[in-house]
Formats: C-alpha cells, sequence, structure tokens
C-alpha cells in the first residue's frame, strides 16, 4: 500500500477522534455535536466552513490554483438507534443510540484527508467535503440537496465510499451501475370482523386473507417480473389479535421492498395493490394498502468508477480492486448520483480481528451491537480521498 506519510503521522490524532465521535452517536438529523467536532476541527486546519444544509450537515471547502474545477466527497455522520454491547473505553455513552454502520470511521477518514489537503493542496481546483447527516433512514443526502447544496457548491462529479467488513483491510470493491437497491416500504391494513374462535362463521376473519397475501405476493417475483430482473418483496411484520379464542377485527402487514429498476419498482407495486385488494375482496375484508417510496437505487455513473478503480489500484495494488456484488441494502448516495456523476466504492474493514478487549460476543457486522470501525482504515481511506481529489484536479506537482 503507499500510504501518505503526513496521514500516517496524524492517525493517532484522528483515531481519538474518531473514538470521541463512537462514543457520542446522534441519530437522523440530530448530529448537533458531531457536527460541531466536524466544523471546529476544519476550521482549526484552515477549511472555510458552511453549515445548516439538511439540517446539521457540514461543508468544508478547500480551493487552491486558479481552475474553475471542483470535486466533492462525501461522509454520512449519524448513527443507529440501537444499542451497543460493547464495553471498551469508547462505547456509547448514549443507550439506544450506536455507530453500528461506521459513519464515525467514514467521517474520520474524510477528516484526515481534509487534514492534508489543506496542509499540502497539491490541486488546482475546489474540493469540496460533504459531512452529510441522516444516512440512516432520513434522507440527508436529499435534504442537502434540497438546501442547495449544489447550487452553492458547483462540483463536476461527487464520490462516496462505505466500509465493508469481511473484506480484508487494504482491499477496495466497486462497480459500474447498480451496486446498492432502492428501499421501499408498505403498510397493508385488512379489516374484517370479529368473532367468538370457536365461531368463525358468524365474523370475517382477516388472518386467512393475510396469509394467502403473503403467498400470492411471491408470485409477483417468480411469475410477473422477468427472471433477469431483480426484485425482492419480505413480507417482515404481521400484527393482530389479542386473545387465543378471539377471530380478530383486523390485520396489518408491514415489508421491504427492493429493485434496481423504476420500471420493476414499478411493476411491484402496482400488482401488490391489486393482489392486496382482490384477495382481501375475496375474503369479504376491506383493503387499505399504503406504499412508501424511500431511497432511490445506487447506481454509480461508468466513466466515474472506472476513474476511480485506476486512483485505487494505484494505492493498493490492481489486485485488490475488487468487483463488488451488488447488494439489495439501500444507501442515500444514490440520491447524489442522481444530480452527478459519481461513484460509491467499498473499502474493507477485516474480519473483526481489529476489536480491541471489551467487545460483544456478536460477529462484527453492519448494523450488528458488536461492530466497531476498524481504525487501521483511516490512513488508508483518507489517502485514497486525496489521490482521488488530486487525480481529478490534477496534481500541481
Amino acid at each position: 500500500m503507499r500510504l501518505i506519510e503526513s496521514i500516517l503521522a496524524d492517525a493517532a490524532s484522528i483515531t481519538a477522534l474518531r473514538r470521541d465521535i463512537h462514543a457520542h452517536p446522534e441519530l437522523c438529523f440530530e448530529e448537533k455535536r458531531t457536527s460541531d467536532v466536524i466544523a471546529q476541527a476544519l476550521t482549526d486546519w484552515g477549511i472555510p466552513v458552511h453549515r445548516g444544509l439538511g439540517t446539521t450537515g457540514v461543508v468544508g471547502i478547500i480551493k487552491n490554483g486558479t481552475s474553475d474545477r471542483a470535486v466533492g466527497l462525501r461522509a454520512d455522520i449519524d448513527a443507529l438507534p440501537m444499542t451497543e454491547r460493547n464495553t471498551f473505553a469508547h462505547a456509547s455513552q448514549h443507550p439506544g443510540k450506536m455507530h453500528a454502520c461506521g459513519h464515525d470511521g467514514h467521517t474520520a477518514m474524510l477528516l484526515a484527508a481534509a487534514k492534508h489537503l489543506a496542509r499540502h493542496r497539491n490541486f488546482d481546483g475546489t474540493v469540496y467535503l460533504i459531512f452529510q447527516p441522516a444516512e440512516e433512514g432520513g434522507g440527508g443526502a436529499r435534504e442537502m440537496i434540497k438546501d442547495g447544496l449544489f447550487n452553492l457548491f458547483p462540483m463536476e462529479a461527487v464520490f462516496g465510499a462505505h466500509n465493508w467488513p469481511g473484506l480484508k483491510v487494504g482491499q477496495f470493491t466497486l462497480k459500474s451501475g447498480p451496486c446498492y437497491a432502492s428501499s421501499n416500504e408498505f403498510k397493508i391494513t385488512l379489516r374484517g370482523k370479529g368473532a367468538h374462535g370457536a365461531m368463525p362463521h358468524l365474523g370475517i376473519d382477516p388472518v386467512p386473507a393475510a396469509c394467502q397475501m403473503v403467498q400470492a405476493f411471491q408470485t409477483i417475483i417468480t411469475r410477473n417480473k422477468r427472471p433477469i430482473d431483480t426484485g425482492v418483496i419480505s413480507v417482515t411484520m404481521i400484527h393482530t389479535g389479542e386473545a387465543t379464542n378471539v377471530i380478530p377485527e383486523s390485520c396489518v402487514l408491514e415489508g421491504t421492498v427492493r429493485t434496481f429498476t423504476t420500471e420493476v419498482l414499478d411493476l411491484i407495486e402496482r400488482r401488490m395493490q391489486q393482489i392486496a385488494e382482490a384477495t382481501a375482496q375475496a375474503f369479504e375484508c376491506e383493503c387499505e394498502f399504503k406504499f412508501k417510496r424511500n431511497y432511490p437505487p445506487t447506481i454509480n455513473h461508468v466513466a466515474e468508477t472506472e476513474f476511480a478503480r485506476k486512483v485505487l489500484s494505484e494505492v493498493v495494488g490492481a489486485e485488490n480492486v475488487i468487483e463488488f456484488e451488488p447488494t439489495m441494502g439501500a444507501e442515500d448516495f444514490s440520491y447524489y448520483l442522481l444530480e452527478k456523476p459519481g461513484c460509491y466504492f467499498m473499502i474493507g474493514n477485516g474480519d473483526g480481528a481489529h476489536r480491541i478487549g471489551g467487545h460483544g460476543l456478536g460477529p462484527c457486522m453492519l448494523h450488528n451491537p458488536s461492530y466497531d470501525f476498524n481504525d487501521d482504515l483511516i490512513p488508508l481511506g483518507a489517502t485514497a480521498w486525496v489521490r482521488i481529489a488530486e487525480a481529478w484536479l490534477g496534481a500541481t506537482r
């Protein structure tokens, strides 16, 4: 690996900052302390700061030379609403809140890069450092764009990265085209007529209708959607009943739908509603169908992905830049890619062996209460950010 010496020299101080952020997690649009820490660090390094986009977003601006060219680098800053099981010194001090996805580490990598870029400025143009709130379900990227991110800070392209447990430290993975799916949710309420469990003929039971729907929805995947198209329907919650001897009046089904294209999503939503309403009618129930589209699919642009692949290969070697296997998880970096060319890539977080004593018994996986970001990634991720910015804007020496 070809790591930047000044970033290696600052690794301990940036690690301490990362662990401070980890110990003080904040949820969607509540990241006031986190954004204060980020803004103060950038200011201390002589980097102008713009605050308030997306409520708690922070944008750092590093300029050099005379070029009008500009590139954006993004890190997410929010935590998850879950309780941490780790007991090491930097574990969450706020029950029910945890940096279980590594956004503290993403922030640290970009801060380390910012410090080096501000100190050396080996480029001609502008680097915009985007510290984004509310990735975990709040659509912070969308909100920053709505608040004028790309109008205030016109950039040619935008790049983002996420740590990836199970991928070796020193490796990156990326691909052009769809890499993360769209995220959507549904809620179906069936209303029947309550009755005694021993006299079901006197009521209208919504439970059999719900059971029929769960099975029928999968025929959308196997019989309506083209086999070569990707889609997932998961009914993850069924709520009904209060007693074993009572036919319930209502039943609620909820779940998620994931696709890589809007066309497949349109098909699934339409067919789900048809099946839900027709099934309810067949069972003499009333049906209320709600479908909410959250994040669009994350689709990397071809040219920018190949650019990132080349730069990352120069840092770790081409053999350590691997083709990414798309995931049906979702990521709101997708909103940036709808507006600007760019690429979202993954950086290996290792197998969990980096965790110090006091970690929980669970695996070191994303959204797991025993997760912790691997601080060995900070110099590597920061080096990657610096090289991407310098390559995009043209190194001056």
